[in-house]
């Protein structure tokens, strides 16, 4: 059986796992993921070293890291990762541990590589993964493969500007999509509505202070049914629906598939998604409407694409 690592690179963690031809896992390590350059290699070596004690011959590495990847492998440029530009990952990594083979991707579209590999988005040639987490980040499948773009930044779906008068976003643009839509987006909505008196029981649940109402209190009461939960769940629903409107109008993807933390809402938050989006995508009725599907793999899904990746030729 032939093993790959796959080591997904994360604001607050680096997941690695040694994966198996056929999706198998047969080992992870956590670690946390430290501040700076240098740290964040020296984290990814230990990572791989650990995973191939369990699976000594898998040598090749494949690293999601989030942010704008080069066709070089250089990242670029990272977000989430404060101080963390034009670092070279697979040059450091090679330089750390001599003996495998390092490619790099962005995390999101490593994601898409697993769920069109393994998960939701198997069997379809044309799709679009779309990660809700902190922020949200997109792997682009299309005619069969990952569309990667001129400069290997494609993907960067979260950096849609929905309005420019809108907040100010951590690329330094206001009004990206990721400000409504992702985790942090629903965070905003459920203070909004607690501070105008629209979120009772999650302001409840989050011990009666409307400014410490966060995104999974006003999940948890939408979850006990509650009126006004629900319609905050409605609002970032449209949100999400208004994003995906614009990709399919430029895309025309058979499929969307939803991942990160935020689909952990399910139908909650896909149902209000769905119906908005219907109406909202150009000639929803006259033609094929792409499907709104959750991800199948959770939180490995970004290390599971990046070893299938090293897995590639």
């Amino acid at each position: 059986m032939n093993a790959t690592i796959g080591l997904d690179l994360g604001g607050t963690k680096v997941l690695g796992l040694a994966v198996a031809d056929d999706g198998q896992v047969l080992a992870d390590v956590r670690l946390p993921t430290p501040s700076g350059g240098d740290a964040i290699i020296t984290t990814l070596a230990s990572a791989v070293s650990a995973l191939q004690a369990q699976v000594p011959e898998a040598t090749r590495v494949g690293v999601g890291a989030p942010g704008l990847v080069d066709g070089e492998g250089i990242l670029r440029f990272a977000p989430n990762l404060p101080g963390v530009v034009d670092l070279d990952v697979p040059g450091l990594l090679l330089a750390r541990v001599p003996s495998i083979g390092v490619r790099i991707e962005n995390d999101a579209s490593c994601a898409g590589i697993a769920e069109w590999a393994f998960g939701a988005a198997q069997g379809s040639s044309h799709a679009l993964l779309v990660t809700l987490g902190t922020g949200i980040g997109g792997g682009i499948i299309t005619a069969g493969g990952l569309y990667r773009g001129a400069h290997g930044f494609a993907g960067e779906i979260g950096h849609m500007v929905v309005n420019a008068a809108g907040p100010l976003c951590v690329c330094g643009q206001r009004g990206c999509w990721e400000r409504y839509a992702s985790g942090s987006g629903l965070a905003r909505l459920a203070r909004q509505a607690a501070l105008a008196g629209r979120a009772g029981r999650a302001v409840e649940l989050a011990g009666g202070a409307p400014d410490a109402v966060r995104g999974e209190h006003v999940t948890a009461a939408a979850r006990e049914g509650d009126g006004e939960a629900l319609e905050v769940m409605k609002e970032l629903g449209w949100w999400l629906a208004l994003g995906l409107s614009n990709l399919a109008n430029v895309l025309d993807v058979e499929r969307f598939v939803i991942g990160g933390g935020l689909v952990e809402a399910g139908d909650l938050l896909l149902d209000p998604a769905r119906e908005a989006f219907a109406l909202m995508i150009e000639g929803g009725s006259h033609r094929p409407v792409p499907s709104i599907l959750p991800a199948t793999l959770g939180e490995r899904a970004g290390a599971i694409g990046a070893a299938v990746l090293a897995a590639g030729p």
